[in-house]
């Protein structure tokens, strides 16, 4: 849309408040309302005033002033408000200089396809993320200086196959719980969230959001998915926050949690982010030719750059300390830095299902949903353009299961990080090919690393574990 149509709508629609939608660097939607009488359409030029000192990760208190910039192409009615609200996504600005505000996640992703079509290598970014996520009846935590503890609870868990339910799920126990790593594809009663899924698609698809398929996934205890159809790297990654903030509401209204976090139960399958990528050219597909698995030397040299930088690309595709429990051998988790078609057991992977030249993309497994997308889907990017740039050799593929490898064969080949403290180290060491263009800039590198160091690794890192307890209390 356009302001002016945005204006139309507003009358057509009878809408009676407008909520502005932001991202902070951790990739939590922030919004602000006002009623619809205060709507001008000089916002669309001036902007949004409001504090930035109070949002994570950005300037101090002597610098607080921002401006949030609505973009009208991203307007929509909000399906969860009960009177009429329309939603604007936007960006951030600086309020003198009028500058987009470097430390904005949606203006990273904007700079990076931006630089993409200034180098002259391609003219479209294609994403298509897959996020998995748990549904769960009853979630408990807390953390307190002399202790801490956690619950998380499903009907569908296979711990409650001899509980009596009647007390807590108000009905009693009727079986058909999910052994571990057996959830994949399970016909309700069994698959017990096929209704409650079907609900989110539909408000998805209301809202914009294409959606393909959805099923339960491996885990127990609710793990599903639901995959969006691929689409450019910016309207996706505001699609893919939409599509996390859909599921969280439509699950609060069945008396569920929706739970992102990459690795919520013990000894099961965690939940990813597979990301497909793919940069086309106008109408031609730069990743589709006649090499291996059908790749072109584009992508080839692509996945070159995705390997050589992965574990700085981590530091964003992988953000949490949670992330790296997801991020080990045996459960389908992708911690080789090899390429393989139709190889789960690789980082990146040629999906075969098609031999359509339209469908050659590359697949990268390693990125979980805890990741600000805006910040994934950019690095990502570049990795991938500083591997065609520098011609960077991927090396030979892997099409065998790598977890089977002998030691010796194994040890060669690379490894994702082992823990977010890693993959910053990293990413301090090696981020000049995400610094082109002034896609991310040195100074929002150095406060995202101060903001994960300060706020999650060393609070984590100083903290007894529960598990410890029972290493070591006796001893």
């Amino acid at each position: 849309m356009t302001p002016e149509q945005v204006f139309a709508f507003i009358k057509e629609k009878d809408i009676k408040f407008v909520d502005f939608k932001f991202t902070d660097i951790p990739g939590v939607q922030q919004h602000t309302t006002c009623p619809v009488a205060e709507l001008s359409p000089s916002v669309f030029e001036e902007g949004l005033g409001f504090d930035g000192s109070s949002i994570r990760g950005w300037r101090a208190i002597d610098e607080s002033d921002m401006l949030l910039m609505p973009d009208p192409e991203t307007a929509m009615i909000d399906p969860f408000c009960e009177i009429p609200t329309l939603s604007l996504v936007g960006n951030i600005a600086d309020p003198i200089t009028r500058e987009r505000y470097p430390r904005d996640p949606r203006n990273i992703a904007i700079n990076a396809i931006n630089y993409m079509k200034s180098t002259g290598l391609g003219t479209n970014c294609f994403i298509g993320p897959e996020l998995e996520f748990f549904l769960f009846n009853e979630v408990r935590y807390e953390s307190r200086n002399n202790g801490a503890s956690y619950l998380v609870d499903s009907i569908e868990g296979i711990w409650n196959s001899g509980r009596d339910e009647r007390a807590d799920f108000g009905r009693p126990n009727l079986g058909g719980k999910i052994r571990h790593k057996e959830g994949y594809f399970p016909l309700p009663p069994v698959d017990s969230l096929q209704n409650v899924r079907s609900e989110m698609v539909q408000i998805m698809e209301q809202a914009g959001i294409q959606v393909e398929t959805h099923h339960h996934e491996v885990a127990t205890a609710g793990q599903c998915e639901i995959d969006m159809r691929f689409d450019e790297l910016l309207p996706m990654a505001d699609k893919a926050l939409l599509y996390k903030y859909i599921i969280k509401n439509v699950a609060n209204r069945h008396g569920l949690s929706a739970c992102f976090m990459p690795k919520p139960v013990f000894a099961d399958n965690g939940s990813g982010m597979h990301t497909h990528i793919s940069v086309w050219k106008d109408d031609k597909n730069l990743m589709a030719g006649n090499g291996y698995a059908g790749l072109s030397e584009f992508a080839l040299h692509f996945i070159g750059g995705i390997i050589k930088h992965a574990n700085s690309v981590l530091a964003f595709s992988n953000p949490s300390t949670n992330s790296y429990k997801r991020l080990v051998p045996g459960y389908e988790a992708p911690v080789n830095l090899a390429y393989s078609r139709r190889n789960r057991s690789a980082a990146i992977r040629i999906p075969m299902y098609s031999a359509s030249e339209k469908a050659k993309r590359v697949e990268f497994r390693c990125p979980d949903p805890m990741a600000n997308p805006y910040l994934c889907f950019s690095a990502l990017l570049m990795a991938g353009l500083d591997g065609v740039q520098n011609k960077i050799d991927p090396g030979k593929p892997l099409d065998k299961n790598i977890y089977d490898l002998p030691p010796e064969e194994g040890k060669a080949v690379p490894k994702a990080a082992a823990s977010l403290d890693q993959a910053l180290d990293t990413l301090e060491q090696n981020h000049d090919f995400l610094t082109k263009g002034d896609v991310f800039t040195e100074d929002f590198i150095d406060a995202f690393v101060a903001y994960k160091r300060e706020n999650e690794v060393d609070p984590m890192r100083l903290r007894p574990h529960p598990y410890e307890f029972t290493l070591y209390y006796n001893m």
